[in-house]
This record gives C-alpha cells, structure tokens and sequence, in this order.
C-alpha cells in the first residue's frame, strides 16, 4: 500500500502540472471560458479556501488510479511504459470523464466548449499520470 501510495503521489504532480498547462492552452484556444469562471452564482472565487481541494484532486486521482493499475496492469503490460500507460489512462479516462461530462453538461448551466476544455483537461490529466504509473510499475 505504500508503494501505491508514493507513485499515486508522483503520479499527482504529472497530472497537476498537465492540469495547470491545459488550463493555460484552453483559456488561450477559447478566451471566453475566462467569463464563464468568473460567474460567482457559478464557482466559487479563488480567494475561498475551499478552492485549494482543486490542487489535492489530482493527487486523490493519482492515487486512485496507481491502486487501480496495480489491479489490472497485467492487462496492459504487453507494449512499452508509454502506450500502457496511454491505453490504461485512455480507457479509464472514457469509463469516468465521458459519463461524469454528459452528467455535468445536463445538469449545469455552463457552455459545450467549457465541458470540452474539462475533457480535454482531464484526458491530459489522466493520461500523464497514468503514464508516470506505467513507468514506476514497469520497473517493479
């Protein structure tokens, strides 16, 4: 359990950062999510401390989903750490993101582009971690 532990914990600094890159690369493809953020009956300002739980949530999914590979790496070791990692990341980005953004594009008065950039953002997200996982348990 510590090992899951350390490498869901590495594996949270490469989605963090892949998270702090997307957010730059979306707001710059399409400058008007920056307004939608900025609705307060919507999100909650930066300055509320709630709002520090959005850098620990790349953690939690990092540790997450290094348990999960250590469970089924075994379907995914037959290529290179790289494409592990892509296929693992891939199809668990597809079974929790996909449903997870339907629900929230049904449910939430926010825009087609703000659910794509959240997609986009954890696809990146998801798969850079999984990749660091499919590297540190390749060479267990």
């Amino acid at each position: 359990m510590k090992k899951v532990l350390l490498q869901g914990i590495l594996a949270g600094c490469a989605g963090l950062a892949s998270s702090l890159v997307m957010g730059y690369v979306m707001n710059g493809m399409f400058p008007g999510l920056v307004f939608e953020y900025d609705n307060p009956s919507l999100f909650r300002p930066w300055s509320d401390p709630l709002m520090s739980l959005y850098f620990l949530h790349p953690f939690v999914l990092g540790i997450i989903l290094a348990f999960v590979f250590s469970k089924t790496k075994k379907l995914f070791v037959k290529a290179g750490f790289v494409q592990t990692g892509l296929r693992f990341g891939g199809l668990f980005w597809f079974l929790t993101s996909i449903p997870g953004m339907l629900i929230s594009y049904s449910t939430f008065p926010v825009s087609l582009i703000m659910i794509v950039s959240w997609s986009m953002s954890s696809l990146a997200m998801i798969l850079a971690s999984a990749i660091v996982l499919a590297k540190l348990q390749k060479e267990e």
